[in-house]
């Protein structure tokens, strides 16, 4: 193997090629690129804090809003990771980047994936990141919408992700799509506004709490879940694969 390739799959970030070797170009938003050579150049970019592979061509966010993006992000970040304390076997994770397929590496903003060892259906490379698809995927669409939406949706569809959630900032609308049949469909709320997930049993998600800023709120509709049989019934599963 090349000594620029090493670099890139152990995630040495800007890594200088050895003077014998061509530069690495820079990572540029809309290249066509294959997944290694796009490992490649992200590697080569510690100034690039985010940059996906969506159907072979590279896309890199504008800068975060703190309303429309941040604060959303952190409120279901904190959801899952609560969820994720409860449920051993459950693990969480903010901004990982996924190998999905050989056009496909989505850095989603926070995923739910249930262990390899517990019978997940993705697992940890030997250079530290997620292959294969994870059980959820949550995405927070500001000005990325029509991505999300589209694009990347029919990739998670297509690899397997059992759940995703869309939070679309400017609509406050909080889509939750289950995979059935191969077919993405929504997951419908009850008369209180919350989705409740099935690959997760016991997971809440207070979509009316979240979309006023009402963290407590929702974090109080979680507990119930926490504390239901089908949460504890999840949780000894789990313990006879372990």
């Amino acid at each position: 193997m090349a000594e620029y390739e090493v670099h890139s799959v152990t995630g040495a970030r800007g890594a200088v090629p050895h003077p014998s070797e061509e530069p690495i170009p820079a990572l540029e938003n809309g290249d066509r690129l294959t997944r290694c050579e796009f490992e490649r150049r992200y590697a080569a970019c510690p100034d690039v804090k985010k940059a996906e592979l969506i159907e072979g061509v590279v896309y890199m966010p504008s800068p975060v809003h703190l309303a429309g993006h941040a604060k959303p992000h952190s409120a279901v970040q904190g959801v899952l990771l609560v969820y994720a304390a409860h449920t051993p076997g459950v693990a969480v994770a903010d901004n990982a980047t996924v190998r999905l397929d050989l056009d496909n590496e989505p850095q989603p903003d926070v995923l739910l994936w249930i262990e390899e060892g517990v019978g997940g259906q993705s697992r940890v490379s030997d250079d530290d990141y997620l292959e294969g698809a994870p059980e959820l995927v949550v995405e927070v669409a500001a000005t990325s919408a029509s991505i999300d939406m589209h694009a990347k949706r029919n990739v998670y569809r297509r690899n397997g992700v059992r759940e995703y959630v869309v939070w679309r900032t400017h609509e406050r609308r909080i889509d939750w799509f289950e995979l059935v049949d191969g077919e993405y469909r929504p997951l419908p709320e009850d008369r209180e506004g919350v989705l409740r997930s099935r690959a997760f049993p016991g997971l809440r998600l207070a979509t009316r709490a979240l979309l006023e800023g009402d963290l407590a709120g929702a974090l109080a509709e979680l507990d119930e879940g926490l504390r239901s049989p089908e949460h504890g019934e999840f949780v000894s599963r789990l313990a006879t694969k372990a």
